[in-house]
Order: structure tokens, then C-alpha cells, then sequence
């Protein structure tokens, strides 16, 4: 990633196409809506243009260089307005109020001004232009409108600006009646644009709650499993730290007496301790061990959950391998069904368990890998982790060259002699 600062601001010098394969999907979902938002400020210009030049001699040099000067400054204003709206519209800080208030009067100012350029307008048809684009700057103003505003506000904001741009139309030239059937035109144009815009700034919404949503979602799974084992220990060790407790203060009351009871009670105190440092034990390695196909059903039941398709396949020797071996397969499994699901965005994911070599090797492979340095390639603590359990068993982590957006892990242990499957 090559980043420069530029006028105190921080700026990514790498192509838009490689900024577009390191964004996810809520991401790119969000630009697609917002640029979809964005064309419908930049149409007046364009249309502008073309309306000029299919037909120069109807308008003046003079005429011809307002035209393009207000299409130009109502578009720049309108997509910032826009901006602004969506962002406001999305929770996040900005002034949008005051580029709505810029974004009505700029084209208020320059539905005027192209209306009082050039020849008077006695009818609609001498002038198809000029009306074409009044009516559009009307309903593009609309647009950062109906996002930014609520919408009990938006309708009384396009008769405002209706009304605003009447007079101008009158002192053109056009009659009382034919302003009106202008106006109320752009009036009912105004509600598909607002619609179109909204639905967009809902969508975008949508999607940043949903992306949310899966990671509270993840969160939620792992502070489940640390209760879980809360819950475990204190099972465990409630009851026997009660008890001894009550036999320390039986021998210490023994103990002031004289009696030589208080050394029975220390020793079954001495008991209870060492077998409670076994059950906890036994709890820690029951929760540090992974079951080879329960970790795989648990995988793909996980990343099924999250639209990713995954294919396992376990070979017909997974049972014979060593109870180590099958734990340490599985540890990895978990570790890379996490990697999938937080540092890409998969659409596949493949499991395979094969020997080879004299060795069993655990071959992950999943797409969707965005455009920028993963977390295998650093130093993430659950790789290095995984890369610790192989190495107690002569094993090792390999992360070897894959395709563009493809991330391919390889885990690989030794299988000794009389150790190997059948």
C-alpha cells in the first residue's frame, strides 16, 4: 500500500483498480450506490453539452456560456451535496445542511439565469433547451434532498423550489398556465428521483448493518465459548474449594485443641487439592483439544452460514491417524475457518486431508482474497500459534504462492513408522 501526504491529508497512490480489489464487500457495495447517486447530478452537464451543440445557432456565445458555466456549478455543488446527504444518512459527521442550502440556492440562481438569457420564451417549443435543463436542475436539486431531509420535509422543499423558479419562467416570457403545467410536471418527476435516491442510501445502510451484524455475530461466538469454559471451571472448582476451605478451618480449630485429628483434615485437604488440579487439567485439555471431523462439520456448517461454499474431503484414512495428529488438524481447521470469514471474502473454500510422502497434509484453500498484505504473510498470533502446535509434532505451516485472490495454506505433519494409515 503506498500512502503520501499531501496538504496534511493522507492519500493512497495506488491505481483505482487495485483500491477497489483491497476494499470488501460492504465497501463496494457502498461506492456502487454512491456513484449510482452521483450520475444523477452529473447528467444536467452533459446534457447540456449536447443540447448546444446539436443546435448552436438557436443561442448566443453569451447564452451558450452560462449555460455551461451553471450545468457545470450545479453539478459540482450537487454531488457534494449528495455526498454529504448519504453521509448524514449513514450516521457519520458532516455539514450537509449547509450544501443543501448552497445546492437550493445554486439552482434557484441558475434557473434564472438561463431563463433570463436570451430571446423572451412565448411558448415551450422556442426555448426546449432551456426549459429541458431548468426542469432537470429542479429535480436533480432534489436528489441530496429527499437523502438529507426527512421525509415529511422533502415535499415542502421541491414546492419551495418551484416556487422560486416561477417568477423567473413568467419574466421569460411563458404565460401563467404553461409555468404552472411546467411546474407541476417537475413536481410529479420529482417523487421517482427521491425514490431512487433513497432506496439507494437505504441499501447502503443496509449493507454496513448486516456487515455488523456478522461481526457482533462473531464476537457473540466467541464470548459464548468463554463462558462456556467459565462455566466449566467453576463446576469444577466450586464445590472443591468449598470443601477444602470448610477442612482448613476444621483442622486449624483441631489443630488449637490439640487433637490429632487436624492432621487427617490437612491430608484430605491435600487430596481434594491435587484432585482438583487434575479436573482442571482435564478441563483445559479438553477444551485445547479439536476433534478432526468435528471441527470440519463445524466449519462448513459456519461458513455455509456465511453464503461461502465449502467442500471437505477427509480421505478414507482420517480415523487411523494418531489422536495428536487429528487434534492438531482440527486446531488448524478452526484457526483458518476464522481467517476465511474475517480477512476475506469467500465465495469458496476447500478442505482436503491426503498423505503424502510419508506425511499427512491438511490443505486449505479459499478465494476472495482482497488486493492487500494478508495476515499469514505478517505475524498474526493464530498462525504462529498453529505454526507452535505443528512444531510439537515435527510438523509445519506453509503458505505457498497461489492465484490472484486466492489464499492457499498448507499444514503438514510426519507420520512415523507404525503410525501411518493403513
Amino acid at each position: 500500500m503506498i500512502v503520501v501526504e499531501l496538504g496534511g491529508r493522507q492519500v493512497d497512490m495506488r491505481s483505482p483498480l487495485r483500491r477497489w480489489r483491497g476494499f470488501g464487500k460492504p465497501k463496494r457495495a457502498e461506492l456502487y450506490f454512491r456513484w449510482s447517486i452521483y450520475l444523477m447530478a452529473l447528467i444536467v452537464l452533459p446534457v447540456a453539452l449536447l443540447g448546444l451543440g446539436s443546435d448552436p445557432q438557436r443561442y448566443s456565445a453569451g447564452s451558450a456560456r452560462v449555460t455551461i458555466a451553471v450545468s457545470l456549478a450545479t453539478t459540482l455543488v450537487g454531488i457534494r451535496a449528495c455526498r454529504t446527504s448519504l453521509d448524514h444518512y449513514l450516521g457519520r459527521p458532516g455539514d450537509h445542511r449547509r450544501w443543501l442550502v448552497a445546492n437550493g440556492a445554486v439552482t434557484v440562481a441558475g434557473a434564472w439565469a438561463l431563463l433570463l438569457t436570451g430571446p423572451p420564451v412565448e411558448a415551450p417549443a422556442e426555448r426546449p433547451l432551456t426549459l429541458l435543463l431548468t426542469t432537470g436542475l429542479l429535480v436533480v436539486a432534489f436528489a441530496p434532498m429527499s437523502i438529507g431531509l426527512p421525509l415529511r420535509w422533502s415535499a415542502p422543499a421541491a414546492a419551495v423550489l418551484a416556487l422560486l423558479v416561477a417568477p423567473a419562467m413568467v419574466l421569460a416570457g411563458m404565460s401563467p398556465g404553461t409555468t404552472a403545467g411546467q411546474l407541476v410536471g417537475t413536481l410529479l418527476g420529482m417523487p421517482f428521483v427521491a425514490a431512487s435516491c433513497r432506496s439507494f442510501a437505504w441499501l447502503t445502510a443496509v449493507v454496513w448493518e448486516l456487515d455488523g451484524a456478522r461481526e457482533a455475530q462473531s464476537r457473540l461466538a466467541v464470548a459464548e465459548e468463554r463462558l462456556r469454559f467459565s462455566r466449566d471451571l467453576h463446576d469444577v472448582m466450586g464445590r472443591n474449594l468449598t470443601t477444602i476451605a470448610l477442612k482448613s478451618e476444621l483442622a486449624v480449630q483441631l489443630a488449637r485443641r490439640g487433637r490429632p485429628e487436624a492432621a487427617e483434615q490437612m491430608a484430605e485437604v491435600q487430596r481434594i487439592a491435587q484432585e482438583s488440579q487434575r479436573e482442571v487439567r482435564d478441563v483445559i485439555r479438553g477444551y485445547r483439544t479439536a476433534d478432526l471431523h468435528a471441527e470440519a462439520i463445524g466449519a462448513r456448517a459456519v461458513l455455509r452460514s456465511a453464503d461461502v461454499a465449502c467442500e471437505i474431503d477427509l480421505g478414507e484414512h482420517a480415523d487411523e491417524l494418531p489422536p495428536p495428529v487429528q487434534s492438531v488438524f482440527g486446531w488448524v481447521i478452526r484457526e483458518a475457518t476464522t481467517n476465511v470469514l474475517r480477512h476475506s471474502e469467500a465465495a469458496h473454500c476447500l478442505i482436503r486431508l491426503r498423505q503424502q510422502d510419508g506425511r499427512a497434509v491438511l490443505e486449505l484453500e479459499n478465494d476472495g482474497v482482497p488486493a492487500v498484505p494478508l495476515p499469514s504473510q505478517g505475524s498474526g498470533t493464530g498462525l504462529r500459534g498453529l505454526r507452535e502446535r505443528l512444531a510439537a509434532h515435527d510438523g509445519e505451516l506453509t503458505v505457498p504462492a497461489a492465484e490472484a485472490g486466492t489464499f492457499r495454506m498448507l499444514a503438514t505433519v510426519p507420520l512415523h513408522p507404525g503410525e501411518a494409515p493403513r
